[in-house]
């Protein structure tokens, strides 16, 4: 099996048990795990003693501070296309929903697989190793297939989840029907996809959920038959729950119910579930999440960008429940930047008046070991022995660090959010020097921008 040596890196965040930052740190990887996590010194005098070589193959990290890859656990990749949209730039959720529903009904496969490597690329570079994203619409024979083949080519290790819309305006929900499908349809291809494309084995790069939609696009038989489903193979649940007013004041109408009570009404609470969002929860609400073990995927950018409100993020961590960092849809964002989404985080939390809400390094774990808890995953989010080989390294020296290096780790959060210089993931080195090794984006860039201004103007001609 090939191993990789990493050595002298100016500080080695670990996000371990003990938050151990290693100065002049080092790790060593086996195949596709991590071996061994310390000091420079003391590793490769071990390494040698051990076997005499260092390893296959030999990376310095002097300049650099290296972390565990950072952990999406929300997006919507075929978003990519209708970024910055004039139409759509100044409205709240539903309206912007509205705008886009009838753009987004003219997705291809081909505008799935190039958003997706858009999207998954951007995500990369940012310092992404993992990503969890949510389909929900499957117009003119698009299949999750197509954003799963896209995962495969960036290398990044992927979550898809198989979204789902029934509840169209003909029965009162807001998408437009054309964007809906049939709940049979739904179920026979969720059950498709996960038997075709779902790893549960450890350090699996493709783990499949399922996730209808939101409480507005979907019908309480889908949301049942859904959960039913994924216990039956063992696989996650996700959801948009609680973003907005106009949400809840849905609900209430609609079901009678907040939405917290709705989703526990529909056996949507438990330690296979995550919610995108949250925004509008109470005490008492943040309390279940925490007895059920559901996770939350704060996305913090997109939930200013649409005025949705501020996730009580601080409330949600001390009473123990799982949160950890979305990007959400590159439409909502826009853009797929997950440090600038931590950065954005211990800002939202402190504009409130506590300086001391959210620390920079508390930013950090909710993307790294946060965002692994709430995918359900213990073989990743930290670097320590045992863990899959998933780190990011950034180079110091360069301008937007410049007189920040008193405290290089907050750096990162604090000062401009970079871009990375070197990402491992399965031990695969997928960015080296700051750009992608495995996919050519000049050509993707090009198709990505026809397909997004030919959508827009079919969209326009009806």
């Amino acid at each position: 099996m090939p191993t990789l040596l990493l050595k002298h890196a100016d500080v080695l965040v670990t996000m371990d048990a003990t938050r151990r930052e290693i100065r002049d740190g080092a790790l060593f990887v086996r195949d596709n795990v991590i071996e061994q996590v310390g000091a420079t010194n003391e590793l490769t005098q071990t390494l040698r003693l051990c076997s005499g070589q260092a390893a296959d193959r030999v990376i310095d990290a002097r300049g650099m501070i290296v972390l565990p890859g950072l952990v999406n656990t929300h997006h919507h990749l075929y978003q990519t296309l209708t970024r910055a949209l004039p139409a759509a730039q100044d409205a709240d959720l539903f309206h912007w929903l509205k705008t886009l529903y009838p753009i987004w009904a003219e997705l291809t496969p081909d505008a799935v697989y190039t958003s997706a490597l858009i999207g998954l690329a951007e995500l990369v570079l940012t310092g992404c190793t993992t990503a969890a994203d949510h389909l929900y619409l499957f117009p003119n024979g698009s299949k999750l297939d197509d954003e799963i083949r896209a995962a495969r080519e960036i290398g990044v290790r992927f979550h898809p989840t198989r979204g789902s819309m029934s509840l169209g305006e003909s029965q009162g929900g807001l998408p437009p029907d054309r964007v809906c499908d049939s709940e049979d349809a739904i179920l026979l291809d969720s059950r498709r996809v996960i038997e075709t494309f779902h790893d549960p084995a450890p350090y699996s790069m493709c783990r499949v959920s399922l996730a209808p939609c939101s409480p507005f696009s979907v019908t309480q038989d889908l949301m049942r038959e859904s959960a039913r489903l994924a216990r039956a193979y063992q696989v996650h649940l996700h959801t948009h729950l609680a973003e907005t007013r106009d949400e809840e004041d849905f609900c209430l109408q609609k079901f009678g119910k907040r939405p917290v009570d709705y989703a526990e009404y529909l056996d949507w609470m438990g330690d296979d579930v995550w919610f995108a969002h949250s925004v509008w929860v109470n005490d008492a609400e943040i309390a279940r999440y925490a007895k059920f073990g559901v996770g939350i995927a704060h996305c913090p950018s997109s939930n200013m960008r649409l005025a949705s409100g501020i996730a009580p993020i601080v409330k949600m961590l001390r009473a123990g429940v799982k949160v950890g960092l979305g990007v959400d849809g590159s439409a909502s964002n826009d853009s797929s930047h997950i440090i600038a989404e931590a950065r954005q985080a211990m800002l939202l939390q402190r504009v409130g008046g506590d300086p001391k809400a959210l620390t920079a390094r508390q930013a950090l774990e909710l993307g790294t070991r946060g965002g692994a808890r709430v995918l359900g995953r213990d073989d990743i989010g930290a670097l320590e022995k045992g863990r899959a080989a998933d780190f990011i390294a950034i180079k110091l020296e360069r301008l937007d660090f410049a007189g920040a290096l008193h405290d290089p780790v907050a750096a990162l959060v604090f000062c401009t959010p970079p871009r990375v210089d070197l990402s491992v993931i399965n031990g695969r080195v997928v960015v080296e020097h700051g750009a992608l090794t495995t996919v050519e984006l000049g050509a993707v860039i090009e198709r990505h921008n026809r397909i997004a201004r030919e959508m827009v103007e079919r969209a326009g001609a009806r």
